[in-house]
């Protein structure tokens, strides 16, 4: 697992697509139970080098009902994105995450995680890439229709604060899948 992380971290196969340049972030341990597939890192994880460490981490958290020493415990949490490396700035956010990283990485590291109970997958681009055509017609039906992957996968939209609205409009997330996912996350991972 350590000469693939090294691998990935050293990974430049598409810098010249990236305008901060590589950077990628990635947590995984042959031990981690949970894995989280998100989209990309944003400008502030590209700068510290830390998954979420961010407003949408803060609120990933919070949904999870973990500490920040727990979700940071690669032994427990895995972080594997959709796009290692921030992918750029958008007209309405950032940009995808790059198209090249998941084909390229995911299977190896899956390979290496054995012990994995339960995977969160995070927005359309993992869900799109994990799902397929599993999946509903929009992120929303998706969601609302989360038990149809467990126990597998756990499919929630972005915690981003730019999702308030949707948040807002579908209050079924808070009080019904929510709880759902705190008591998955505790029957996957042992936690303090």
């Amino acid at each position: 697992m350590e000469q693939l992380l090294s691998q990935i971290r050293s990974c430049t196969y598409c810098k010249e697509h990236l305008p901060l340049g590589p950077r990628p972030i990635v947590v995984a341990n042959p031990k981690a139970r949970i894995l989280i597939i998100g989209h990309a890192p944003g400008t502030k994880v590209h700068q510290t080098g830390i998954p979420w460490d961010d407003q949408s981490g803060k609120q990933l958290r919070k949904w999870m009902g973990v500490t920040d020493e727990e979700f940071y415990d690669g032994t427990k949490i895995a972080q594997m994105p959709m796009g290692f490396c921030y992918p750029g700035k958008g007209k309405t956010g950032d940009l995808p995450p790059r198209p090249e990283c998941a084909p390229q990485w995911h299977a190896a590291l899956l390979g290496n995680m054995p012990n994995l109970k339960l995977t969160l997958l995070i927005g359309q681009y993992s869900q799109q890439y994990y799902l397929g055509n599993k999946r509903g017609k929009n992120l929303t039906e998706t969601v609302k229709n989360y038990k149809a992957y467990l126990p597998q996968y756990f499919v929630l939209p972005h915690p981003s604060p730019r999702n308030r609205f949707w948040l807002s409009k579908n209050p079924w997330f808070e009080e019904k899948v929510l709880p759902n996912l705190k008591t998955r996350v505790l029957e996957s991972v042992p936690l303090s």
